[in-house]
């Protein structure tokens, strides 16, 4: 049986009045959210939800998602979460490709399930009060096995159809274990969740390793910088997860002194975060931010700083407990500490593959080694530094250019928040980069000093060729940049320099 699909149930029956699920005003103890689970396990049965069928959610962030999730493992299902904000037809993709027997969500959602002729949950419903003859199942419990499927997270689809990476109870077993090892999270540990629940990162690293732990979860809707501290503030969390798009707002948009106290460390992964911004973070705030890597394919995080040793800005720290992190080059061969490669990864965390892509999934990991597409670096330390994705390498006039380079000397620039570079067609270059900068709040900075600016420290050839500011960089759900979306912009030809 699957350890973490008993999470619920041992921990109302070591500590039933203990906390476990606070989201708003409403909190959960253990016993209630075990009986949530419990009841809304029922229903899926009784609405012929079976072993081995998809159970979809589509909702903002709130309990309801987390009690879900175990109340689909209960019954031996698994879950795959729908991004609310996506279209009907985007939505209706998910549930289509995945074969989802049952969609939990609000009226909209109720719609979406009529048109597919699926089941479907009302939200509203699941912590609803029910007689209790339906939480009476005697010696019956959860019912999942280790490798039963458990997460169908689908992918943010920047390289074509969104695709659905499978993971099994042992992937995220694995996964939320070295994530409690790593971290040394206890029944003291309280989470904040400010990322999105329709990712694997809030599902595995933000819920399932606290309440693993014995902790407890505090589920915050989408995330603002004005209400954010005052979060931390009443509910004292211990730690926080988030992408650098947010400690960059936070930083720029926090003007008055909180109370930090409580927050052992700060996370931060999806995307590279300067190195820079980590340190001022770090110093104005006085919580540790350890930098972390890691994809949906391997169970979310590979790598990650430490939070009582050495951490190194600009890296993306070492490899967690049971995980193996290597280089290689493009031959598939291990490359030296200082060597830069191909980032390849290997442990139980590995995804059992893509829903129904055998050859993509074949692609993607080979001789039991997940190869990422990103660019990285290893030190005589272990430490990890990402380069940049290979799909993203600009080759101009036969010269390399890793765009992450140029945006890290961007970011050096007083005013910059955010900086996104991206390789644009030339006639005789092949291609040059163009860099787009989103400027603090209260700061301005003109194209022509910027290009000043990284012609200063950057090799001529690294220089962008055109620099465009605009009042917002394009981001998905979680805050990452989204360069696909700048590389429609219509800009004028760009010259070669």
């Amino acid at each position: 049986m699957s350890a973490l699909a008993r999470i619920p149930f041992d921990r109302a029956a070591q500590d039933p009045t203990g906390a476990c699920l606070r989201d708003g005003e409403r909190s959960l103890d253990n016993a209630a959210f075990a009986d949530a689970v419990r009841r809304l396990a029922h229903r899926f049965a009784g609405l012929g939800v079976a072993p081995g069928d998809l159970v979809a959610v589509m909702l903002p962030n709130c309990a309801e998602i987390v009690t879900t999730q175990f109340a689909a493992w209960y019954g031996g299902s698994a879950l795959t979460p729908i991004n609310p904000v996506l279209t009907d037809d985007e939505a209706r993709y998910q549930l289509e490709d995945s074969a989802a027997a049952v969609l939990v969500g609000d009226e909209r959602a109720r719609d979406l399930a009529a048109s597919l002729g699926i089941a479907w949950v009302d939200a509203a419903t699941v912590h609803a009060p029910a007689a209790a003859s339906a939480t009476d199942d005697g010696a019956a419990g959860p019912v999942a096995q280790p490798g039963d499927f458990a997460l169908v997270i689908y992918t943010s689809g920047t390289t074509g159809r969104p695709k659905g990476v499978l993971l099994d109870h042992a992937n995220l077993d694995a996964m939320s274990a070295s994530l409690v090892e790593h971290f040394a999270l206890s029944p003291a540990d309280t989470s904040l969740l400010v990322l999105p629940l329709f990712h694997a990162n809030g599902l595995i690293a933000s819920v399932l390793s606290p309440l693993r732990a014995g902790g407890d979860v505090v589920v915050a809707p989408r995330f603002s910088p004005d209400t954010f501290w005052g979060l931390v503030e009443t509910h004292r969390p211990t730690y926080f997860s988030a992408v650098p798009t947010i400690y960059a707002v936070l930083d720029a948009r926090t003007a008055w002194t909180h109370d930090t106290s409580s927050l052992r460390f700060a996370v931060c992964g999806a995307a590279p975060m300067p190195a820079e911004l980590i340190t001022r973070f770090e110093e104005r705030f006085g919580i540790p931010v350890v930098e972390g890597y890691g994809l949906s394919e391997g169970s979310v995080a590979s790598t990650i700083n430490p939070v009582d040793g050495v951490r190194k800005p600009g890296t993306v720290g070492i490899a967690l407990p049971g995980q193996e992190v290597a280089v290689v080059s493009a031959a598939g061969d291990p490359l030296p500490p200082g060597q830069r490669g191909e980032v390849v990864i290997r442990g139980a965390n590995v995804m059992r593959g893509y829903l129904g892509r055998p050859e993509e999934t074949a692609r993607t990991v080979r001789d039991g080694w997940l190869h990422t597409g990103d660019v990285g670096i290893v030190d005589e330390d272990g430490y990890l530094r990402i380069v940049d994705r290979i799909k993203d390498l600009i080759i101009r006039g036969g010269e390399n250019i890793y765009p992450k380079e140029i945006e890290e000397c961007l970011y050096g620039h007083p005013a910059v928040l955010e900086a996104a570079v991206v390789g644009r067609p030339d006639p005789v270059l092949g291609e040059v980069p163009v860099a787009y900068v989103a400027t603090r709040p209260g700061r301005t900075a003109s194209a022509d000093e910027l290009l000043a600016h990284c012609a200063a420290s950057l090799a001529r050839y690294k220089v962008p060729a055109r620099v465009e500011v605009l009042a917002e960089l394009p981001k998905n759900s979680v805050g990452k940049l989204v360069k696909g979306l700048l590389r429609e912009l219509d800009l004028p030809h760009c010259g070669h320099g």
